[in-house]
């Protein structure tokens, strides 16, 4: 084993720890003290790895890996090394070209796995001096993203590689993981940050009227086209399309769609010319496409187009670890939308929260949140009492206040009872819904006119 390995953080004593452990692996070790010294060091010296400290006096780890991009500097793997999880810098050094984003305190086993990793990388790319580059700054108003787990520090790894791309990405996971918010942020990292994202929720729109959404329409091409109108993929041109809910597509839709990623053309309906777009595509949706597919209701070329680049959000059962990070977040949140005077959580309601199984992931811990802090009213500690759910009990009183009503007006309040728990047991996806309440989409669309019900998205 052979290589010269640069170690670059203002801690001495890590600094010198990593070195005798990098040596003990057989390999030479440099040590800088921060980065302006590793910026010289690397315009001297040709090394097969290099240890990077993110939060560094003067010249900190952002600004080095940036410089080394910008002017070539080197091509050898960058590792970077922090205190600190935070999603925007997780995303920001991998979207500079670091190889991997390592957490303090450093698990030795750990190191030792990704440092090989790097120096095949590094041996490889002496061989082919090919690499991917990273472009533009980040938009300091990125959609926050957080979490300081294992998987979700793999996804802030995903989002910052793809989004140094153009690549078509699809974006699986139950409802309510937030997977707008990464779309998002992808969008927000990339070199398109400063073009549009226009995002389409292809659940919410009838099928008679998602092509003309998508695609555009000219004036009557159809009953109710008084005017021309641009679709999405022409509102987005030079940016990002975010589809959302894509399992929800109708075929014929999903035949133009195909059409469209391949030949990077739209026509409106009711026109036959070519409009030609640049846009980039991001797909999310919570079904298991592959299974829709064997079913016969998704098209598996389609499937193909879209899975690029797949990034998979874990639910928030599977990253426990988060809520309480989340939980302060969302509270700070719902304090000033709410006008409410600062709270925090006691102890025992963030143990409670944290013995939760959040069947409707991060949109649920949110509106929990929001439902404790006005709850709790001028308290400035929201107890577990502020988190109990009260639904059931009400639940039980309206069933039986439809003892006391006609028949019709009985079957009425059922109906909406049972839609009303289907939307709140699937986070407020009417397709889900739909599915629990064994339904087709456009009926339940008409019971939520017929009743006044508005979901919550």
């Amino acid at each position: 084993m052979s290589g010269r390995i640069l170690i670059v953080d203002d801690e001495k004593n890590l600094r010198e720890s990593l070195a005798e452990f990098v040596e003990a692996e057989g390999y030479r070790a440099a040590q800088a003290a921060d980065g302006a010294e590793a910026l010289r060091k690397i315009g001297e010296d040709d090394f097969a790895c290099i240890l990077l400290d993110l939060r560094m006096p003067r010249v900190d780890g952002l600004r080095v890996l940036a410089k080394i991009r910008e002017e070539e500097l080197t091509d050898a793997p960058v590792i970077v090394v922090s205190a600190f999880g935070e999603s925007d810098r997780t995303i920001e050094a991998m979207r500079l070209g670091a190889f991997d984003f390592l957490v303090k305190p450093l698990d030795i086993e750990e190191i030792g796995r990704v440092l090989r990793r790097a120096v095949r990388q590094s041996e490889a790319n002496r061989q082919s001096r090919s690499r991917e580059r990273a472009s533009g700054a980040a938009d300091e108003c990125a959609p926050k993203l957080v979490g300081t787990s294992q998987r979700m520090r793999e996804v802030f790894k995903q989002i910052g590689r793809v989004a140094a791309t153009d690549a078509t990405v699809l974006i699986t996971g139950e409802s309510g993981t937030g997977k707008e918010v990464v779309a998002r942020a992808i969008h927000a990292h990339s070199a398109r940050a400063d073009q549009p994202f226009v995002a389409v929720n292809c659940g919410a729109l009838p099928d008679t009227l998602i092509e003309a959404e998508l695609f555009g329409h000219e004036r009557g091409a159809f009953t109710g086209a008084v005017a021309t109108r641009r679709g999405r993929f022409e509102a987005a041109q030079g940016g990002t399309l975010f589809l959302d809910e894509i399992g929800e597509m109708p075929p014929n839709a999903q035949v133009r769609l195909l059409r469209v990623l391949q030949e990077r053309k739209v026509e409106r309906v009711g026109s036959t010319t070519p409009i030609t777009i640049d846009v980039r595509v991001i797909a999310a949706t919570h079904r298991n496409l592959r299974v829709e597919i064997e079913a016969g209701r998704f098209r598996e070329d389609l499937f193909y187009r879209l899975n690029v680049c797949e990034i998979q959000l874990p639910p928030l059962r599977e990253r426990l670890a988060d809520v309480p990070q989340l939980a302060e977040l969302f509270l700070d949140r719902a304090v000033r939308k709410n006008r409410l005077p600062n709270k925090t959580l006691s102890d025992d309601a963030l143990r409670a929260l944290m013995n939760m199984d959040f069947p409707g992931n991060v949109r649920e811990l949110e509106n929990l949140i929001e439902r404790a802090a006005v709850a709790s009213g001028m308290a400035p500690v929201i107890l577990p009492e502020h988190l109990a759910e009260r639904k059931e009990a009400a639940s039980a009183e309206t069933l039986d206040s439809l003892l006391c009503l006609p028949f019709k007006e009985a079957i009425a309040a059922l109906e909406k009872f049972l839609i009303e728990r289907a939307l709140r047991e699937s986070a407020g996806n009417r397709s889900e819904a739909a599915r629990r309440l064994g339904i087709s989409r456009r009926l339940l669309y008409d019971k939520l006119a017929e009743h006044g019900i508005a979901p919550e998205r």
